[in-house]
């Protein structure tokens, strides 16, 4: 085991559970975007040019299949319609999956606490109660930051320490999960006071918004850990 490492207990059977209803979720994900990918670069090739945006790319399917695009031929069309009731399929596959992890978060306590984080919705909330059982393996909120893979590498030299990006060694899907989550915050605080808007808006004046992002995820993973070892209240006036 490297230094630092965690040992995370074994998870119960209802984490579990949660963790299976995740990873068919990212699968169905995955084979959407791939999906995406195919059909545009299929349409690219016939002159077609659909930017990325998944709502863009259902509005060019439904455009070609309705008649609108004569630009295509016949046999192109017939796949289009093909892919077209595909991605629909997918759709309400992974609404079905994200259904169901709502329902999951509504009926857990934890989860609920952990859910009133800015940035922590109803996915990020039930992967990170899945996949942490035992909180007090971890001695503190940068500890379980760094096991996420959300805290700077580090390098000393001749007295001095250097930061580099961030570690990447934790569990992908939650790190970027709670990243995403932290991107949404981002969009949001223009405007506001309170103390967790202005930290923000502070670092937003000195650093790029990807560092943002990361700085704020590692911010929520630590309140996150914080919350649930001391089953408290998240109290936002205090997270700035």
């Amino acid at each position: 085991m490297r230094p630092g490492a965690v040992n995370v207990t074994t998870p119960s059977v209802e984490q579990l559970e949660i963790q299976a209803v995740h990873r068919i979720r990212q699968r169905l994900v995955s084979d959407r975007t791939r999906l995406v990918k195919q059909i545009r670069g299929l349409l690219a090739e016939h002159g077609l040019v659909v930017a990325r945006d998944i709502s863009r790319i259902r509005r060019a399917l439904s455009q070609i299949t309705d008649g609108v695009d004569h630009m295509l031929g016949a046999l192109l069309v017939e796949l289009v319609r093909d892919v077209r009731e595909e991605l629909n399929e997918l759709d309400q596959r992974i609404a079905a999956y994200t259904k169901r992890i709502r329902d999951l978060f509504r009926s857990n306590e934890l989860c609920q606490r952990i859910g009133k984080i800015e940035g922590i919705g109803p996915i990020t909330a039930t992967a990170l109660i899945a996949a942490v059982g035992d909180r007090t393996c971890f001695k503190n909120g940068r500890q379980f930051a760094a096991w996420l893979g959300l805290v700077p590498k580090q390098r000393s030299s001749g007295g001095r320490s250097r930061l580099f990006g961030i570690s990447k060694r934790g569990d992908r899907y939650l790190r970027t999960l709670l990243i995403h989550g932290a991107r949404a915050v981002l969009r949001k605080t223009a405007g506001k006071t309170d103390a967790r808007s202005l930290w923000i808006e502070r670092m937003r004046d000195r650093r790029h918004p990807n560092v943002v992002a990361v700085a704020l995820a590692n911010k929520n993973a630590r309140i996150v850990l914080a919350v649930l070892s001391g089953r408290t209240n998240y109290q936002p006036a205090l997270s700035g």
